[in-house]
């Protein structure tokens, strides 16, 4: 029997910030770019739960989530309050919140810096998991004074699924079958789905399926289809004909079936920022002058984070109108030194300055600078 979890933090950056300040507590937090009293370009990173009360979450404009903390504040409530991101204590946290997972369970993929999925079929039961998962939960809450959501299933689309249904400090488990068996169990803080599969996942969204998009919804829309039970009545040849190979995968997913395995990879695939002007732009000193801070930014990150060497370096440029472009060069040999990465950056950035890449000469909005391919 396969048992897999998937750890979710609950709001992470923000609950840090809380946990470390006793000032913040109860108040409504926003993570991400600085507001600059509504005139700020960024977006949030994440927000606190009493900050999404007002409307606000991640990759929300920083500049509508301020209006939203003004809103708040004419309305007698507490205003939001804006800290800026800070990854050497979020990745700090990542690594610890890994190792507490790691004691407890052998196989473990970290999917990003707030997400891990773990193997649990050693425990044989779904009890037994509950219990593991139990301990991990106390003891992060007890390291990190935050809090995470945990979903358990028979494979990592299931755990993943489960994991957002009782945030925050939730711990949610759908059995492979139904087992009445397990309910005199079940007496904590977890809840078990008592009925189908199938009964579990159709009348969700389809947006639950991970890898469905606004674009893939909007598609599917089209044809009538909202939750996963309209999704169910497509064959595989249909769904392949309209999205290619991933059309498999939505079939087998919207039935619950995912065999993917876990990938213990724990170093980062890449390491980047990125940074959005405060006025759309294509002066190219000053663009030069944000690639340069950017490169040196990341390249500390890539220095702390224990690297020697990067074969890859990207970047990306959103113009004025959103439209983003990526573009990427794999070196013939491995680099590690600070100037290879500004001067690969720059040859890479210049042709969105000029006519080559950019024939229209619309002014950009962000640029981001990403090391790949680490060792």
């Amino acid at each position: 029997m396969r048992i897999i979890a998937h750890l979710d933090m609950d709001a992470f950056f923000a609950s840090l910030e809380e946990a470390a300040s006793p000032i913040f507590k109860d108040k409504p937090i926003a993570v991400g770019s600085d507001p600059k009293n509504g005139n700020g370009r960024g977006v949030v990173s994440t927000a606190n739960y009493k900050a999404r009360e007002y409307g606000i979450h991640s990759a929300l404009p920083i500049s509508v989530a301020w209006r939203l903390s003004q809103k708040a504040k004419t309305e007698g409530k507490p205003e939001v309050i804006f800290l800026p991101v800070d990854f050497e204590r979020y990745n700090k946290a990542s690594d610890q919140i890994f190792e507490i997972i790691k004691k407890r369970a052998e196989v473990v993929e970290p999917a990003s810096i707030d997400e891990f999925y773990f193997d649990l079929s050693f425990a044989k039961s779904y009890k037994k998991a509950e219990e593991i998962c139990k301990k991990i939960k106390e003891e992060i809450k007890k390291e990190l004074k935050v809090t995470c959501s945990v979903g358990i299933g028979q494979n990592k689309l299931i755990a993943k699924i489960s994991a957002g249904f009782k945030k925050p400090d939730g711990l949610y488990i759908v059995p492979e079958k139904p087992d009445k068996s397990l309910e005199r169990h079940f007496d904590g803080p977890a809840t078990i789905w008592r009925g189908s599969l199938g009964g579990f996942l159709e009348p969700l969204s389809i947006r639950e399926i991970p890898g469905i998009g606004p674009k893939t919804e909007q598609i599917l829309n089209q044809q009538g289809i909202k939750i996963i039970k309209d999704l169910k009545k497509l064959t595989k040849e249909k769904l392949q004909e309209d999205f290619g190979k991933w059309g498999a995968d939505i079939y087998y997913k919207s039935r619950g079936i995912d065999n993917s395995p876990l990938v213990e990879n724990r170093e980062a695939k890449s390491i980047g920022e990125q940074t959005t002007f405060q006025q759309d732009t294509l002066n190219s000193v000053y663009v030069g002058e944000v690639l340069e801070n950017l490169c040196k930014s990341v390249y500390k990150r890539f220095l702390d984070s224990g690297f020697k060497t990067f074969k890859t370096v990207g970047i990306t440029v959103r113009f004025s109108d959103f439209e983003t472009k990526t573009t990427a060069k794999t070196l013939k040999k491995p680099a590690g030194g600070a100037k290879e990465l500004e001067l690969e950056a720059l040859k890479l950035l210049l042709p969105y300055l000029d006519r080559r890449k950019n024939p229209h000469q619309k002014l950009i909005r962000l640029i981001g600078v990403k090391l790949e391919k680490l060792a």
